[in-house]
């Protein structure tokens, strides 16, 4: 499916292209060079771009809601986020006031502030001890902050740059380009490996905290690691397309339902699952409007809501 998928992310757009062009294309059998500059120029960064972000913003919220024990964890909904918004929204007001280039500056910011929410919900849950309960109302707490700072922002932004603000806060892909995809891309490659040598323990860690201590398992530790990977991989996620909610929050929950419980198996179906969902998002999101750059945030929104709601209603099936 998610073959299938970007495929059809590389066919569709302002010039629609034929599966089988695109096809020869990406494997290099192609002599036309303007179906080559369409499809390895522009496509195919946003393409993969939507499958790694995808698989990071899933992983992350596989990762939150084993860490902290609830099924609505998720990067989008603790704060991390909106924290991101908010360092890419401080950055293109100050930009529209004192010359800063945007290009890399935007991202870094965006980075920074997601690390910066993954820090201080750590804190701030630790202050009483790092209970899941605890860093669950540290996150909300924090993204009602940012979110409070990022429209306090708005509010004071010249037209051009609140422009700019509510472009990047619906969250676009249309600004992939090699280079970008190759910083996602690397940052995870360190990262994934890291994340999965945690996998027995981060199912440990669904039998409680109590039991899997019992078995061995140095929780704060894991916890600890698992907001680590949160943050760097949120960070890089939503540094260059923006805020885009529900992928975190419903991958998870694709996987569970699919591959069970076992992280070392739930893990990889949640960044497939969430490479799949932004995919097909990426797809919808060009033939809602063809030729406009429809964004992509919307979109993910729209698909999620109805799914999520769909979900719930067969567990609740599935328990009756």
């Amino acid at each position: 499916m998610l073959v299938g998928s970007v495929v059809a992310d590389l066919a569709t757009g302002p010039a629609m292209l034929p599966p089988l062009t695109v096809a020869a294309s990406v494997l290099g059998l192609s002599d036309d060079t303007m179906v080559d500059a369409i499809v390895w120029t522009i496509r195919l960064p946003v393409a993969l771009m939507a499958v790694l972000v995808g698989a990071a913003l899933g992983l992350t919220g596989a990762v939150m809601q084993t860490i902290l024990n609830n099924p609505l964890a998720s990067s989008y909904t603790l704060g991390v986020s909106a924290g991101a918004g908010f360092g890419a929204a401080l950055v293109i007001v100050l930009g529209s006031v004192v010359p800063v280039s945007e290009t890399y500056a935007v991202p870094v910011a965006a980075f920074g502030f997601a690390a910066l929410a993954c820090a201080a919900v750590w804190l701030l849950g630790g202050i009483r001890g790092a209970t899941p309960e605890t860093l669950v109302l540290a996150g909300i707490a924090l993204m009602f902050l940012f979110q409070a700072l990022l429209a306090l922002l708005q509010f004071m932004a010249s037209p051009e740059a609140l422009q700019q603000i509510v472009f990047w806060l619906f969250g676009s892909l249309q600004r992939a380009t090699w280079a970008k995809l190759g910083i996602v891309a690397g940052v995870l490659a360190v990262s994934v490996p890291l994340l999965l040598r945690d996998a027995w323990s981060l199912t440990a860690l669904r039998l409680g905290d109590e039991r899997a201590a019992a078995l061995g398992v140095r929780v704060r530790a894991v916890r600890l690691r698992g907001f680590v990977f949160v943050s760097v991989a949120t960070g890089v996620a939503v540094a260059f397309v923006g805020t885009i909610g529900f992928i975190g929050l419903v991958a998870p929950h694709v996987a569970r339902l699919t591959l069970g419980e076992d992280q070392r198996i739930q893990l990889p179906g949640a960044a497939l699952a969430g490479a799949l969902l932004l995919s097909v998002a990426s797809v919808v999101s060009k033939t809602v409007s063809p030729g406009a750059l429809f964004p992509i945030g919307i979109v993910t929104a729209l698909i999620g809501v109805p799914f999520f709601a769909w979900l719930i209603l067969s567990v609740r099936r599935a328990h009756w």
